[in-house]
């Protein structure tokens, strides 16, 4: 489960609305639990320098390095990614599936057509990248 505050929510979703035809993507902080609830206490934007930023989003490498460094400046965890899907639901594809690199964590996807959000954690079968058993699972999302 994922703990998402209304007023995240609402920013996720405005910068989604306003960055559409193409992705949005950004960065979750807060408390981590691996097996339980994550408490999301911030949201950090980043820009999406994908190829096609219209159906793919990558996180600028050198952008997220410095949330990481202000998360771990403010004592907080990485709870997880998102990202929208302008024209898509709120599941991951293929593509997030191929490209999905932390375990356990939240990777909340938020749809605009129709407007939803919802999340997965990403979960490995194994030792190293792509080992079988790799698959999203997905997680309730509480709106407090």
């Amino acid at each position: 489960m994922i703990v998402l505050p209304t007023g995240i929510r609402e920013t996720i979703l405005e910068r989604a609305r306003d960055g559409t035809p193409e992705e949005i993507c950004g960065v979750l902080g807060g408390e981590y639990d691996p097996d339980g609830r994550s408490r999301v206490a911030s949201q950090y934007p980043a820009g999406n320098v994908a190829d096609d930023p219209r159906t793919r989003y990558e996180i600028d490498p050198e952008q997220q390095l410095e949330i990481f460094n202000r998360l771990e400046d403010r004592g907080e965890a990485i709870v997880g990614f998102y990202h929208s899907h302008p024209r898509g639901p709120a599941r991951p594809s293929a593509t997030d599936a191929a490209n999905a690199t932390w375990p356990d964590r939240s990777y909340v996807i938020v749809s605009l057509e129709p407007l939803e959000i919802g999340s997965w954690r990403w979960r490995t079968g194994g030792d190293g990248a792509d080992a079988p058993g790799d698959r999203f699972e997905r997680e309730q999302v509480v709106v407090e």
